[in-house]
């Protein structure tokens, strides 16, 4: 019997992130040396620091950067790797990559051309499969077209439909268009969203289902012919077309349903002479789970494979880089186990309170759970500045269980163990949604969180928070931001601040005494004790009014993090400066007015401009655009009148940023 091809001795991870950590660790546990590739905002990554060589491709900008293939062949070249993983997104499903490895003697660690072209290419994967007599979700799906071709053809496909870029992935540039009117705008944003995530903006239309299920599954294959599925992964709690919650296996299908949708995924794998992981992906009805919809085949690793690895007890990674070397898969079909649950929560950089738009900020304070069947995948670590120039997917924490109770369970205790504080985070969602009942009960469809959102409520700055921050502060050495004295000759005032707990929203605190000793009053209210007790440098226990509780804590100049239990809150300490401006604004707006003021929702680039300072603008109408890690937020007009533009294409702005005035018209505003 001959002996396997070796594996490769240096590999380059062209990526970033998570996932570039994640890849880099199976290449340490195989004693393979590693390449790791960075741009100018990532100088001081994680990944960077885990491998054991690092180059830079160029400045922040993905086209400068992840997405130049020339940069990435020649670091791969100079650095002697014999193979390139490209890990998920930017270059992950780009045929033009793995054709610049084979001119170059380079492996890419993925599928072939063919396979590449074909089911990357969202339009030709549909025309293909369809062939093949996959069902397939009724669309418009052809190559190059226009958006006015596009549009001519929306009424065939029917509304609501959705837009949908054909080079992409992970939801970016999907949008819901829900009339006629709305799409002309929605193609303008989706194809700058797929330019930049993707470096193609080629989009194709499809009919929007409500609220199916998404159910994945995950292929392996080797170049000797031989492809196996390893289970599907139950996908559907979304929220914008992005996955949130997946797990393995699914709660809905039976066995018959599971081996029937494992064979077909098969079957589409073999059309293409697939080699690799790869993922086939469905929609399916709850009321008939059934039948299956093709939806699209991911030529790559996707974000959710950890589950998949905690069922079956499979390196994914590991199994990517055998069969690049030419290894045999080392299993059949019926060798695939699957045993118990596996739940994956993924944790990105943003903030539901304010709809969930990206956030940026520094992680001043990390805590990452461990324990029994607990699994972390992460590019945290404390100090890395969290920007506006990628993907907002922080980490993910996984949990496995013998049965599905269990996993959720854990993960859960997982989630209220993990503390991020520097950067907001949909920490506290995750924990509401993994207690919603149907979630714990495994109805679920994509249109559920959706649903649930108006119902939740979100951890805000209550009592014990913003005391624990101000008792906190005043019991820093030195003269920091919070330290206040309130004596006075002849009488113990109590010293009072200003605390911002949102965006717009504040309190007023009066404390009396010694943070282990203190008295507290908040907007006037009564006045109760306050112990405040440090148990390390990060940690305090707030005794309030008779009630303990435990917080971490972290500060930075004038802004304080409090979190607990999986959630944070932000409170910043405003100034005498900050007060008296919000005073004169009292004074000066009519009553009834809204504010003449149109800021930017979120740190990142303006992408947009529609309309020029002078014009006469409407209620409601889009002024500029605004897009920070792949996500585009249109700005619109907040009343009639005259508009003034104060950012231009290619800004950088920051959260808040006044971006537009409307001067109202004379007629306007309530009468006198």
């Amino acid at each position: 019997m001959t002996s396997p091809p070796p594996l490769f001795s240096t590999v380059l991870v062209a990526n970033r992130g998570e996932i570039a950590c994640r890849v880099l660790r199976t290449l340490r546990d195989l004693g393979i040396a590693s390449v790791a590739v960075y741009s100018d905002a990532d100088v001081a990554a994680r990944h960077v620091a885990l491998a054991d060589v690092a180059v830079r491709l160029g400045p922040a900008a993905p086209a400068a950067s992840y997405l130049n293939i020339a940069a990435v062949i020649e670091a791969a070249r100079a650095t002697g790797a014999e193979a390139i993983h490209p890990g998920y997104g930017f270059l992950a499903e780009n045929a033009d990559l793995a054709r610049a490895c084979a001119a170059a003697g380079i492996v890419f660690v993925g599928p072939g051309v063919e396979a590449l072209d074909i089911m990357g290419d969202k339009i030709r994967a549909k025309v293909h499969v369809g062939r093949a007599n996959v069902p397939v979700i009724p669309g418009h799906a052809e190559p190059g077209r226009t958006d006015a071709e596009l549009i001519a053809a929306a009424d065939q496909v029917g509304f609501p439909l959705l837009i949908k870029p054909s080079a992409g992935g992970g939801g970016k540039g999907m949008t819901v268009v829900e009339r006629p009117d709305d799409l002309p705008d929605a193609l303008r944003a989706a194809r700058r969203v797929a330019r930049s995530a993707f470096a193609d903006d080629t989009l194709f239309l499809e009919r929007y289902l409500a609220s199916p299920r998404h159910i994945e599954v995950q292929v392996l294959a080797d170049a000797h012919g031989s492809v196996i599925h390893l289970g599907e992964r139950e996908c559907s709690l979304q929220r914008r077309h992005q996955k949130v919650i997946e797990e393995a296996p699914s709660p809905l299908l039976d066995d018959d349903a599971r081996r029937r949708i494992g064979d077909l995924a098969c079957e589409v794998a073999r059309s293409v002479g697939y080699v690799g992981a790869g993922t086939v992906e469905f929609l399916v009805s709850n009321d008939a789970p059934a039948d299956f919809f093709f939806m699209e085949m991911n030529t790559r690793l996707q974000v959710e494979h950890p589950v998949t690895e905690l069922v079956t007890g499979i390196d994914l990674v590991e199994w990517q880089l055998r069969v690049a070397a030419g290894q045999r898969l080392d299993r059949t079909q019926r060798d695939v186990r699957v045993t118990g649950h596996a739940v994956e929560a993924r944790v990105y950089a943003e903030n539901p309170a304010r709809g969930f738009l990206p956030t940026t900020g520094r992680v001043l304070l990390l805590d990452e759970p461990a324990g029994a069947g607990v699994r972390v995948d992460s590019a945290l670590q404390p100090g890395l500045a969290i920007t506006g120039d990628y993907d907002p997917l922080l980490s993910k924490v996984i949990a496995w269980g013998e049965d599905r109770a269990q996993a959720l369970a854990r993960l859960d205790a997982a989630l209220a163990a993990t503390t991020v504080l520097g950067v907001h985070t949909n920490l506290d969602f995750l924990r509401q949604v993994l207690a919603d009942p149907a979630v714990r009960g495994g109805h679920l469809d994509t249109g559920l969180l959706e649903r649930r959102l108006p119902e939740l409520t979100f951890r805000s700055a209550d009592a014990a928070v913003v005391t624990a921050a101000v008792l906190w502060g005043r019991a820093d050495v030195g003269e920091g931001a919070w330290r206040r004295d309130g004596w006075r000759m002849g009488i113990d005032q109590p010293t009072r601040y200003s605390v911002a707990t949102s965006a717009d929203t504040s309190v007023q605190v009066a404390v009396r005494g010694a943070p282990d000793a203190a008295t507290v009053a908040i907007d006037d209210g009564d006045v109760v004790p306050a112990r405040l007790t440090r148990l390390d440098g990060d940690t305090a226990r707030l005794e309030l009014d008779g009630i303990a509780r435990t917080f971490r804590i972290a500060t930075d100049g004038d802004t304080t993090w409090v979190g607990a239990a999986g959630a944070s809150v932000e409170l910043r300490l405003r100034s005498r400066a900050d007060q008296l401006a919000d005073a004169l604004a009292r004074i000066t707006r009519v009553p009834g007015q809204v504010s003449p003021e149109v800021r930017s929702p979120m740190p990142g680039t303006v992408v947009a401009v529609s309309v020029a300072t002078g014009d006469h603008v409407t209620a409601g109408q889009t002024l500029l655009s605004v897009e920070a890690m792949k996500m585009e937020h249109r700005l619109t007009a907040t009343t009639d009148g005259i508009v003034t533009i104060t950012a231009r294409p290619a800004d950088l702005v920051k959260l808040d940023q006044v971006l537009a005035t409307i001067t109202p018209h004379p007629h306007e505003g309530p009468p006198t």
